[in-house]
């Protein structure tokens, strides 16, 4: 078995350690037979206690005793917490326990007889369903993951024994799949799972492992990317960063250079033209185009970023470049940080970017979202690369108070980053030919300064580091000065849309409880997406630098203030770090210009999301999972896609078949379906025929319209308004929206389906 070299970084006082023990307080407060209930059902064994609510109320119920695995093993791993280990291993025993009744040492949160019959190589597959159970590998993955965390962190052998027989049983399973029936499968989204096989391989050099995580390498995403091909557009993105992670993974073993080209243009693209000012990518969790920075109230899923990093570390470690933790440091600080609820603990899915919008955050006992599990993995994960070792380098990589400590070196580092621009090292125990390397950061105001014991001293710089070679002695001193100052990110899609920073640090301008929600804290972090919207003011100025116009309120908080310059009205605004934005209103992205400017401005694109806002009751974007599944979808031979042309993904159906939503209604008002269509949609050649697109519009299975879909607008989306009878809305809250092709017919595409209180936008 791999032993893992000594290397350990325990957090000091400061922003992340707080952070850290709010995170802990929720692993404590879980309830290890609740998280495991869903397994013991899926064995048709009686649980101990009921399951959790939310998401583990679903056909993906089991994730979250995954996460929570990675999470606890982790958090244990930094703070050694006694009940946090009694809890692991309470966990691992009850485990195994379950796992005791499968003989082939199936564990997981549903039944097997999905993954039984994709043994047989016949089965149904879309993006997020596999033999008709929502995307089972992607769930089943977290406990591979928390196995093998608990494993490789906390040395502790039935963590591998469980996992192993989990692993066989799938290898036993798939190995008489053929290619294209194991490419089939990997249509829909299967989480880490060649990462969870070249992670056991590592640890067990059991060769049909690395077999089957080569095998779960997704050709239709991957292939593309290996040739620096950006076929990322209308992708749902926190699918395919997890296979990128497991190819990175794969290089490392196998040292093909093909899987190294994938991992670092995937990075590039994503980071350069996919990445929000906060460090966050995805709207509504897919990836728009390049260059494109649409904001909205489904932006920056958690998920995805907690990816990402795990994606940086990986890449950093082959090729130590300043740029790496550049990203990861504005990610960390300005959405990981922020993503949780420093009151109550919880944590976020979706990070608005819509101005005058605010976070949601999970409820304790009935949300378990994707970003529920990897929320709690974060804070146990806040040491992670704070300073690193390669052969006799140690690079110095963000400005966080930590100790960090090797078989023969021993460094603390103390800060007050980023509220002051100076970080001590004391060299407790270092060897004298060390060579250490400090992170150039981007956001640089001056030069760095760096004394060793109180002496001004030079340096050399490369890839964004700066290296110093010295005869250390221990007990050695280095002062870093790293001068900040006020600065803008101005999008990529539009130079009036800005972003002010101090340093790495996202200032959101902090805009109060005008008409807020009873609560943030909710099971459905989708319920409040057409709340109310309020006026955010431009802020319009002719004076060029932000020093002349915004001045520091609170240093210790980084609290700033503006000039009278929001428009309209005169008014001064309060600026503070995103990450200590919650329960109130925000934005992160500002409308700035000068007089002239402002006096020809029209915000149409605000004025437009105001309108939608305002009359929308509810909304479906078909092709994406969330929506799909939020609003029960139902179907029959019905499939989905992505259409560059319009940059949105559709869902149809053919002969004879249908989809279906249950959407909210307002029983008090006339309701409208309104729909979007194609208009360069027109009748196809498809299973040997000519179908046309004709079909049928019904609420509540009765008929509200009929439409026919050919070349209306070439080359555009268009609406069509229906209006619903007021009997079928009479003393309901929900309908159901269904689209139904007859025999020889296709319905749709459907691009989006809106429930209006007025007949159009």
């Amino acid at each position: 078995m791999e032993v893992l070299s000594f290397e350990k970084i325990i957090l000091k006082e400061g922003l992340f350690k707080q952070s850290q023990e709010k995170g802990k307080e929720y692993l404590l407060y879980l309830d290890v037979d609740r998280l495991i209930a869903p397994c013991y059902e899926a064995v048709n064994q009686p649980a101990k206690n009921e399951r959790y609510g939310g998401w583990e109320k679903t056909p993906i119920a089991g994730h979250s005793i995954g996460h929570w695995l990675s999470a606890a093993a982790q958090m244990y791993a930094v703070t050694h917490d006694p009940q946090l280990k009694e809890k692991l291993d309470y966990a691992l025993t009850e485990l195994e326990r379950v796992q005791s009744f499968d003989e082939d040492g199936y564990l997981s949160g549903f039944s097997r007889a999905g993954f039984d019959q994709v043994f047989t190589g016949e089965f149904e597959v879309e993006h997020f369903s596999l033999a008709g159970y929502w995307v089972p590998w992607y769930s089943i993955h977290k406990i591979y993951a928390g196995l093998i965390d608990i494993y490789q962190l906390l040395g502790d052998e039935r963590a591998l024994q469980i996992v192993t027989k989990m692993a066989d049983w799938a290898y036993n399973g798939l190995k008489n799949l053929t290619h294209e029936q194991f490419q089939k499968m990997l249509t829909c989204e299967h989480g880490g799972m060649n990462e969870s096989f070249a992670d056991l391989y590592n640890i067990t050099k059991d060769e049909r492992y690395l077999e089957l995580a080569e095998k779960f390498y997704h050709e239709h995403v991957l292939e593309p990317l290996a040739i620096e091909k950006d076929d990322l557009e209308g992708k749902h993105a926190n699918t395919q960063i997890p296979k990128i992670i497991g190819v990175a993974k794969l290089y490392n073993i196998t040292g093909k250079e093909k899987y190294k080209a994938i991992a670092t243009f995937f990075w590039d693209q994503v980071v350069q033209y996919r990445t929000y000012a906060i460090g966050g990518n995805s709207i509504r969790e897919h990836f728009g185009p390049e260059n494109a920075e649409e904001l909205g109230v489904l932006t920056t899923e958690t998920c995805n970023t907690y990816n990402m990093l795990k994606l940086t570390e990986l890449l950093f470690g082959w090729s130590h470049e300043g740029k790496f933790y550049d990203f990861y440091e504005k990610a960390l600080y300005n959405h990981i940080l922020a993503s949780q609820d420093p009151e109550s603990g919880m944590k976020t899915y979706f990070v608005s970017s819509e101005p005058g919008h605010f976070k949601v955050y999970n409820s304790k006992d009935h949300s378990f979202w994707c970003c529920t599990g990897t929320g709690m993995e974060n804070p146990a994960r806040y040491n992670r690369g704070i300073i690193s070792k390669q052969d006799h380098t140690v690079y110095v990589n963000l400005f966080i108070s930590a100790n960090y400590e090797t078989d023969n070196i021993n460094i603390s580092q103390q800060t007050d980053f980023p509220q002051v621009d100076e970080t001590e090292l004391s060299l407790e125990k270092i060897t004298p030919e060390t060579k250490i390397a400090i992170r150039k950061p981007y956001w640089l105001a001056e030069e760095i300064v760096i004394e060793h014991n109180g002496k001004k001293i030079h340096y050399t710089e490369e890839s964004g580091y700066l290296f110093i070679e010295e005869n250390w002695q221990n007990g050695d001193q280095l002062k870093m000065k790293t001068p900040m100052n006020l600065h803008k990110y101005i999008a990529k899609d539009d130079p009036k849309k800005q972003v002010i920073m101090y340093g790495p640090v996202v200032l959101a301008g902090a805009l109060g409880r005008e008409n807020y929600p009873e609560t943030d804290i909710l099971e459905d972090h989708q319920a409040l997406n057409n709340y109310p919207l309020i006026e955010v003011p431009a802020l319009v100025t002719n004076k060029d630098k932000l020093d002349q116009w915004i001045h520091v309120k609170d240093k210790e908080k980084l609290i700033f203030e503006t000039d009278a310059v929001g428009q309209p009205g005169d008014q001064k605004l309060t600026l503070k770090p995103f990450y200590d934005i919650h329960h109130e209103r925000y934005t992160i992205y500002w409308n700035i210009m000068n007089e002239e400017s402002f006096q020809n401005f029209v915000d149409e694109e605000k004025a437009l999301r105001d309108r939608i806002q305002k009359v929308t009751v509810d909304v479906v974007t078909p092709h994406e999972q969330q929506p799909e599944v939020d609003h029960q979808m139902e179907s029959d031979n019905s499939s989905s896609g992505y259409l560059n042309v319009v940059h949105s993904g559709y869902r149809d159906a053919k002969d004879g078949g249908f989809f279906s939503y249950e959407m909210n209604v307002d029983p008090s008002r006339e309701m409208f379906v309104l729909v979007t269509y194609f208009g360069g949609d027109m009748p196809m050649h498809t299973d040997g025929k000519w179908m046309q697109r004709e079909f049928s519009i019904l609420v509540d299975e009765e008929k509200i319209g009929e439409q026919t879909l050919d070349n209306n607008k070439p080359g555009q989306l268009f609406t069509v308004s229906y209006p619903i009878p007021g009997q079928l809305t009479e003393g309901k809250d929900k309908v159901r929206v269904k689209f139904q092709a007859d025999k020889d017919k296709i319905a749709g595409g459907v691009y989006e389906v809106r429930i209006l209180n007025e007949r159009n936008i």
